[in-house]
């Protein structure tokens, strides 16, 4: 049964849940649903002619949780509907597109492992939006998000030129080695807890989840998208030895393709970036993923590469990330 949600928000803006029954995600390998029901934000005085911007969760993240009322803060649209109302963002279309998988995310991206989820955001998601209230359109896009987020608007930046007029990333998932090799000797721990991945899946929806177990479904989510395999019993291959421990050289060699710092080097995707109108990077100086240090290892590269771009690091971790939005859009903004 489809979720009937609207609310009026003091700036004007009106927040309501959008149904998506897509056909690309029926009968996906994993069994997610194919209806997806997805936040949007829209301005009080219509929706022709205006930008859509696409906000992309970070892992484990949903889109309908955006909208979760906080005590004493605001929520992401709120905050938007008010930075509108204040005139320091121009009127704009914001949806958040529901990608997750059991896994905990798609990464934005097209796998035999989990769907195509790809396909789903810009071949029926986005034409959807764009045909029901004639906004957006190659000139008017903008795709954003943070950690795995930030990660899918890049990556979906590169891998499709000329859909998007310009893309932000805040402390998108770069760097693999320093980001994910943290996660493996824990992963492993919880998998010999469980005795072996598929187990610990089993066992999931009745344990009580913190950070060891993260890490362990982190794992099996970006090998889904990174590494799938569907000849194995899980249909991926694990960037490490199960018994010993030993990194699987070969597998994570696999994940480093789709990794922005490998990419980047692929002048088909780089000619993509060169044709955005603005580019947005960011991330904490303390974040607790060492992502930081990802993008201080793609900034040069697109320096030499002739990417222009604008890249700024701030003090803060990886969480509680939604200010940095007030600094983001209207760069993009500006751009269109």
């Amino acid at each position: 049964m489809d979720c009937r949600y609207e609310r009026d928000l003091p700036g004007g803006s009106r927040l309501s849940l959008y149904t998506h029954h897509s056909q690309v995600l029926r009968g996906n390998p994993l069994g997610d649903p194919h209806v997806r029901q997805c936040p949007l934000l829209m301005p009080k005085d219509g929706a022709s002619d205006l930008p859509l911007v696409l906000i992309l969760v970070g892992f484990t993240g949903t889109g309908p949780r955006v909208m979760n009322v906080a005590m004493w803060s605001e929520n992401l649209p709120e905050r938007l509907d008010r930075l509108t109302a204040e005139g320091k963002l121009p009127p704009a279309v914001y949806l958040w597109p529901s990608c997750e998988t059991r896994y905990g995310g798609s990464q934005y991206m097209n796998s035999p492992a989990t769907g195509a989820y790809e396909d789903h955001l810009l071949q029926e998601l986005v034409p959807s939006i764009e045909g029901q209230h004639g906004c957006g359109g190659a000139d008017g896009r903008i795709v954003i998000g943070k950690s795995s987020g930030g990660y899918g608007a890049l990556t979906l930046a590169m891998r499709n030129p000329g859909f998007f007029a310009a893309a932000g990333s805040h402390a998108g998932d770069m760097g693999f080695e320093y980001g994910y090799f943290r996660d493996f000797p824990a992963a492993l721990n919880v998998y010999r807890q469980h005795g072996g991945p598929q187990a610990f899946l089993e066992a999931l929806p009745n344990l009580n989840i913190g950070t060891p177990e993260i890490h362990a479904i982190d794992v099996l989510a970006m090998a889904s998208c990174y590494s799938p395999n569907l000849e194995s019993d899980m249909g991926v291959d694990l960037p490490f030895d199960l018994e010993t421990g030993e990194p699987d050289q070969e597998v994570f060699a696999r994940w480093l393709q789709h990794d922005p710092l490998h990419m980047v080097f692929d002048p088909e995707k780089a000619d993509a970036l060169r044709g955005l109108k603005a580019l947005y990077l960011d991330a904490g100086e303390r974040d607790e993923f060492a992502l930081q240090w990802g993008l201080r290892r793609l900034l040069p590269r697109l320096r030499d590469l002739e990417i222009a771009h604008h890249a700024e690091f701030f003090d803060g971790g990886h969480f509680n990330m939604d200010f940095r939005y007030e600094v983001s859009l209207p760069r993009l903004f500006s751009a269109l």
